[in-house]
C-alpha cells in the first residue's frame, strides 16, 4: 500500500510538527495497516512532498522581509514560521533561520545577544480545559494601555485576549473570560493573581461550576503572580515585540516635552491611539504564538483545536452589566463599570465622530505606524499621536 492515498492527513499531520515516528504511529492504528508506513518511508515521502511544493529561495526570502517589515527586529525562526504560517506560507525552520541571518544581520545579533534562560518549574496540565491562566500587563500602564491574557494551560494556546485603557472587571470577563468560555467550554481551574480586577470572573466561574468536566477541583486558585509561569512566559514576548516599541516612542515625546500626561485630554488621546496600535501587534503576536512550535510540546493550535471536554450554551453566560447586576445581588456590593483613561473630552457624540473621521482622512490605515515603529522608526506614530491631539482640541 501507498502513502500518495493518505497525502493529505500526512502532510497535516507533518504541518502540525508531529514526528515521522508519530505519523506512522497514527496511520498504522488508524488505518490497521502496518506494510509501508514504517517511519522511514514517511519522512521520505514528507521530503518529497516538500521539495515538490517548495518555495523558491528568493519567494521566501521576500516573505521573511516582508513579515520583518510588519513584526520588527524580536522574531526568531519558530516565531517567524509560525506568523508565516497564519499567511498561508509554509517553509522549514531552517530556511527560515538561514534567511533571518542574512537578510538583517543586526536583528539577528540582537536576537542572539538576547537569549535567556527560563526558571523550570515543575508544572501539570491533564488536557485541553484542566487549567486556563489569566493574567495582565501593564508596561504601557502610565499611557492608559493594559493587556490582559487567558492562556489553556495544556496547550498553551492563548485562548482570548484584549487591550483595554484601565483593567477593569467588567471589561475583562466580557472580552477575555466569556469569549474563551463561548469558544473553548469550561476549564475545571481558573488561575489568576490576587488583583482585584479578577472578582467577577472567578464569582461567575464559580456560579457556573457545576458544569464543569472535573468538579472535584476548586474551581478558581488565586497565586502570587510570580508563581502564574504559563503566562507569565509570555509576556516578554508581547513587550519586546509591542509593548517596547510604543514606550520608547511615548517616552521620547515626554522628554522632549510635546506631550503633557498630566493633561486628560492629552492622557485620553494617547491611551486611545495606542491602545489601538497594541490591537494591532497584540493580534499578530497571538497568531503567531497560536501557531508556532513549542520545542518537546508541539503546535498551541493542534492541542487546543478540539477544546475543552464540557461545553456550556452562550446563554448561561450573561454580558458584563447583567453578571455584575448578578454579582451585587449575591455579595452585595458594586463593581465599578467602564472607566476611560483620562476624561473623555467630547460632549457630543457629533463631536467624536467628527474627529475621529478628520483623523481617518489623515491616516486611513494605522497599521503602518505600529509596524513602523517596532522597526524603530517612531516618527510616524509621534506625529500621528500629536495630529490627533491637535484635531481632537480644535473639535471639542
Amino acid at each position: 500500500m501507498t502513502l500518495e492515498k493518505y497525502s493529505d492527513v500526512i502532510m497535516e499531520m507533518a504541518k502540525q510538527g508531529l514526528s515521522s515516528e508519530i505519523i506512522s504511529e497514527r496511520l498504522s492504528y488508524e488505518h490497521g495497516e502496518v506494510r509501508g508506513f514504517s517511519a522511514r518511508n514517511v519522512r521520505k515521502f514528507c521530503a518529497e512532498q516538500i521539495t515538490s511544493c517548495r518555495l523558491s529561495d528568493t519567494r521566501l526570502e521576500l516573505e521573511v522581509t516582508q513579515a520583518i517589515n510588519e513584526v520588527g527586529p524580536t522574531y526568531g525562526r519558530k516565531m517567524m514560521k509560525g506568523y508565516l504560517s497564519t499567511k498561508g506560507v509554509h517553509a522549514a525552520e531552517g530556511r527560515i533561520g538561514s534567511i533571518l541571518r542574512e537578510v538583517h544581520q543586526p536583528y539577528h545579533e540582537a536576537r542572539r545577544q538576547g537569549a535567556r534562560n527560563l526558571n523550570p518549574t515543575p508544572y501539570h496540565a491533564e488536557c485541553m480545559g484542566h487549567k486556563v491562566h489569566l493574567d495582565q500587563n501593564e508596561k504601557l500602564v502610565m499611557f492608559g494601555v493594559t493587556h490582559v491574557l487567558a492562556v489553556d494551560g495544556f496547550s498553551k494556546k492563548i485562548v482570548s485576549h484584549s487591550t483595554m485603557p484601565i483593567k477593569n472587571n467588567l471589561s475583562i470577563y466580557e472580552y477575555v473570560f466569556r469569549p474563551a468560555v463561548i469558544t473553548y467550554g469550561m476549564w475545571d481551574q481558573v488561575r489568576v493573581d490576587h488583583g482585584k480586577e479578577f472578582y467577577l470572573t472567578l464569582f461567575m466561574q464559580e456560579m457556573l461550576s457545576h458544569h464543569r468536566f472535573n468538579q472535584e477541583r476548586l474551581p478558581y486558585l488565586q497565586t502570587s503572580s510570580t508563581r502564574n509561569h504559563t503566562v507569565e512566559r509570555i509576556w516578554p514576548e508581547i513587550n519586546n515585540r509591542v509593548n517596547y516599541p510604543l514606550k520608547t516612542a511615548l517616552l521620547q515625546l515626554m522628554d522632549q516635552e510635546e506631550i503633557d500626561m498630566e493633561d486628560n485630554l492629552v492622557r485620553y488621546c494617547v491611551s486611545n491611539l495606542t491602545c489601538q496600535l497594541c490591537n494591532i501587534g497584540l493580534a499578530s503576536v497571538v497568531e503567531s504564538w497560536n501557531a508556532h512550535r513549542i520545542p518537546g510540546k508541539g503546535i498551541p493550535n493542534h492541542f487546543a483545536e478540539h477544546g475543552c471536554k464540557r461545553r456550556i450554551s452562550p446563554e448561561l453566560l450573561p454580558n458584563a452589566l447583567e453578571a455584575a447586576d448578578l454579582y451585587r445581588q449575591h455579595l452585595g456590593s458594586a463593581l465599578k463599570e467602564y472607566s476611560t483613561f483620562g476624561v473623555d473630552p467630547f460632549t457630543t457624540e457629533q463631536d467624536k465622530l467628527r474627529t475621529e473621521s478628520h483623523f481617518a482622512e489623515k491616516y486611513p490605515d494605522i497599521s503602518h505606524l505600529f509596524f513602523r515603529a517596532v522597526n524603530g522608526d517612531f516618527m510616524p506614530y509621534k506625529e500621528a499621536l500629536l495630529c490627533l491631539i491637535n484635531i481632537t482640541q480644535r473639535n471639542v
